[in-house]
């Protein structure tokens, strides 16, 4: 091997023809050293020193021509102290889910990566935000249960093996948890979530079955790309972590990942700085929000005062902030559990169940918890595809959380960042035993996707843009034309006037209502697609077109048809 003098960009390594360029920074009067080390062994093979006197500011760097990539991996010595780079591309010495590896003892170290892989012609997929659906999942969790059926559990192989379950309901978009090299092993728990601190640009590698995480999770990208799925990642970057190391990490893995965009933290990453960057300029970037979530919790379950604040959330189109709607996500109940419980039960956290948001806005439907009683079970299952209505015929993004198409339940934990066991996993044996929820939810998947009202390109302005003689959207309640804004209201009718025109009544009161519904052209008539009720996809005939009765806590969606 040859020393050269080397580049001081970019900060990490960067392979050349017959070199690779090491840059890192050390702070002035430190010592500072490459280590080489032959792949599998925890002895440095080769030391080089970094002077000082060849720095540039706090950046050392050199080229080392004649070293084979596939042969070696690497780490820095500084001041005595063992380092990996933070920019390492892979890691190695991680293999092994759970396994807590020593840095001090050389058993971390930098991986080369090289970027010869066979990508057959694959591309961005570009869908739409008001056409996606999407579904939020740990990729570990998502397979690792025994139930899940897979042979790569818990693994980026285990999600390609369920891209089939995931194109059955309709998903055309996951959001990934974190997928970056982060530490799992905590003093006296599992960081079974992922967010702290971490090597940001290597896959996880206990996350690969292959031993090679780098290819598993391009092969799970191209594999989800072939499926019509765009695969958005979760990058929680700590405080402190620079923007320009963020929006080039962003970068790399939208180009050698082909990754189709990005979860960032705004308090940490704004979607604005990420929007410069001219090569992410036309990306995803996407960022949780839960004003939808309060919202629409509260009026789920039945609360005073919030037919106003539904009004904004069904038609709020927030693309452009990259803001997208959830009922659940990792962090809180999922929804059986969001419909079973009015409190947190975090025990098995170790923390005094002090842990986790304290006000969730759910109610538990009568019992706490587990219960066999009919109507309370029922009732459960009518509020769950309610939420779903709620999520689904809104205008804007949704994302599904993993698992709450079948009602899967985490006990009533709403923070389980450290439940690396069947509380954090999927059950999938409750797939089996809730097929109708599965079928209610892939048919109002299939019902959103079908009438474009319910996902236009942009937002509806309640006036009449298409000369029909009747606004793009208006709101309705016992009587026609007439907004429930009573504090005591719980029921709301959208009318949405477009391409088709469709009536949606929604009763989160306690006891039945009638909804007057505007009168239509004499050749239409009004028909029932679903109601949340039954569950029902079937297109049945009004009693009267003056009005339709809605059970109570139930939705209800009409279609005017021409006879």
């Amino acid at each position: 091997m040859k020393r050269l003098k080397g580049n001081p960009l970019p900060i990490g390594i960067l392979i050349k023809e017959g070199g690779v360029n090491f840059s890192i920074v050390a702070e002035k009067g430190k010592e500072c050293s490459l280590l080489l080390y032959r792949v599998g062994s925890t002895k440095p093979a080769y030391t080089f020193e970094m002077k000082e006197e060849d720095a540039i500011g706090n950046v050392r760097f050199l080229e080392v021509q004649g070293i084979d990539i596939k042969k070696y991996e690497y780490n820095y010595l500084i001041d005595g102290e063992i380092v990996t780079d933070n920019c390492a591309k892979a890691v190695a010495g991680k293999e092994i889910w759970g396994k807590e590896a020593d840095r001090s003892a050389h058993e971390i170290r930098g991986r080369f990566v090289s970027s010869d892989y066979d990508w057959e012609d694959d591309e961005w997929l570009k869908i739409p935000y008001e056409d996606v659906v999407a579904y939020e999942l740990h990729v570990r969790g998502f397979t690792r249960h025994s139930s899940s059926k897979v042979k790569k559990k818990g693994t980026f192989a285990g999600v390609i093996e369920k891209i089939p379950y995931l194109k059955e309901l309709g998903i055309n978009q996951i959001h990934c948890m974190p997928v970056y090299e982060f530490e799992e092993c905590l003093e006296d728990k599992v960081n079974y979530w992922g967010y702290g601190p971490a090597f940001y640009f290597a896959p996880k590698a206990s996350y690969s079955s292959s031993k090679d995480p780098v290819n598993e999770l391009k092969d799970m990208v191209k594999a989800c790309h072939k499926a019509g799925i765009e695969v958005i990642l979760e990058m929680a970057f700590e405080y402190g972590y620079s923007v320009h190391m963020m929006n080039e990490c962003l970068r790399y893995y939208m180009l050698e990942y082909h990754v189709d965009g990005f979860i960032v933290n705004p308090a940490v990453l704004s979607p604005e700085d990420v929007r410069k960057d001219a090569l992410l300029k036309d990306i995803k970037i996407m960022k949780y929000q839960d004003t939808f979530q309060a919202v629409m919790r509260r009026f789920l379950k039945g609360d005073e005062g919030m037919v106003g604040e539904v009004i904004g959330r069904l038609k709020q189109v927030s693309f452009q902030d990259g803001v997208f709607n959830y009922m659940t996500s990792h962090n809180g109940f999922t929804l059986c559990d969001l419909v079973s419980y009015d409190r947190k039960h975090n025990e098995e956290n170790g923390e005094r169940n002090e842990d986790g948001p304290d006000y969730n806005f759910s109610w538990n439907c009568g019992v706490e918890g587990p219960s066999r009683k009919k109507s309370i079970v029922q009732m459960r299952e009518k509020q769950m595809r309610n939420a779903f209505v709620f999520l689904l015929l809104a205008q804007g993004t949704p994302c599904i959380l993993a698992g709450d198409e079948f009602g899967n339940s985490q006990n009533g934990n709403n923070n389980a960042y450290c439940q690396d066991n069947a509380t954090g996993w999927l059950d999938w044996r409750k797939l089996e035993k809730e097929q109708e929820l599965f079928s209610f939810v892939k048919n109002l998947i299939a019902f959103r996707k079908k009438y474009k009202v319910f996902h236009p390109s942009d937002e509806f302005l309640g006036i009449d843009r298409t000369s029909c003689g009747l606004p793009d959207v208006s709101y309705h309640g016992e009587s026609a034309w007439h907004v429930p804004d009573e504090y005591v209201s719980r029921q709301l009718g959208v009318f949405y006037c477009k391409e088709e025109k469709l009536f949606v009544a929604y009763n989160m009161h306690w006891e039945e209502h009638t909804f007057g519904l505007p009168s239509l052209a004499k050749e239409e008539h009004w028909r029932q697609l679903l109601s949340t009720q039954d569950g029902m996809f079937e297109e049945t005939p009004l009693e009267s077109e003056r009005g339709v009765k809605v059970g109570a806590r139930a939705v209800a969606v009409l279609q005017a048809v021409k006879e």
